[in-house]
């Protein structure tokens, strides 16, 4: 069994859905409440027992390094004012994890911004998550990913059934299932039309990869707004390697549309305690 310890999280994009907030606030930080989206998915990558993790970041998100670092001064203050447990969730990540930043120089895609990572990753699988997505499961879905990529030794690639006018919105896979939930990848297509979709499972933001996709990366020519994409790359690696998806047992929220994240700020309101009674009142009261 391969044991995988290592996460790339991509966060250098320019968030240009988000705008203008993103001028000079990261996508990946906006809340959902009161943490920030990228928090949640360095919370499950730890749940899934990872515990080096690389977030590629690019010019103005030094945020994402303010973030994931210890604050002496706010700490003591909230010890004395016996507040201290509201830093207790970001500080058992910083405790059960190391985290690294590298700089992507250019925005020239996922694709690019994985590739910042090679030399940390080396020769060993790794795990991408991208830092707009969250998904909600009792298992963590990386975990998920992890018992599948141990049951069949390569890239395990996350999806999820999407509804078929949507299609055009992801790359979406073609293969025959396998397993439980689990299907032999025959090709990708980034971004098909609703009749050029060999499927409606599309890809979402996990992935679990070998280090075999980095030369296919650099072999990889830049498509759409010069920028490199793991679509392509893929390919390339699935002319060498089998390549398998899996559906993964959850729900998943796309924060990287605004739909997405606004139904996310309400779903995690109503499961918290001190929010829900008023979340659903107010609720009520607008929708009467």
């Amino acid at each position: 069994m391969t044991e995988i310890k290592k996460a790339v999280i991509p966060a250098a994009g320019l968030g240009i859905r988000f705008l203008p907030v993103t001028k000079a606030q990261p996508k990946e930080m906006l809340p959902i409440v009161d943490k920030p989206v990228i928090h949640f998915v360095v919370e499950e990558l730890v749940k899934s027992g990872i515990d080096d993790i690389i977030i590629i970041t690019g010019r103005g998100k030094r945020a994402l390094e303010d973030y994931f670092d210890f604050a002496p001064e706010l700490e003591n203050y909230l010890k004395n004012f016996d507040q201290s447990n509201l830093l207790k969730s970001v500080e058992e990540i910083l405790n059960n994890s190391n985290i690294h930043f590298i700089r992507q120089r250019e925005p020239k895609g996922l694709g690019d911004a994985i590739l910042c990572a090679e030399k940390h990753i080396g020769n060993e699988p790794f795990v991408v998550a991208l830092g707009d997505d969250i998904v909600v499961s009792q298992e963590p879905a990386t975990k998920q990913l992890a018992n599948v990529f141990n049951k069949h030794n390569s890239s395990i690639i996350g999806v999820e059934e999407v509804p078929k006018q949507s299609v055009s919105s992801y790359g979406v896979i073609s293969g025959s299932k396998v397993d439980e939930n689990v299907f032999s990848v025959k090709d990708l297509i980034e971004k098909p039309s609703i009749h050029e979709a060999p499927s409606n499972m599309g890809i979402i933001g996990r992935y679990i990869l070998t280090s075999g996709i980095f030369d296919c990366l650099k072999q990889t020519r830049p498509g759409h707004k010069e920028e490199i994409q793991l679509t392509d790359a893929l390919k390339l690696l699935l002319k060498n390697q089998n390549i398998f998806a899996y559906k993964i047992q959850g729900k998943r929220y796309d924060i990287g549309n605004k739909l997405g994240y606004l139904r996310a700020i309400i779903d995690f309101a109503l499961q918290r305690e001190d929010l829900r009674d008023d979340i659903k009142n107010y609720l009520k009261e607008i929708l009467s």
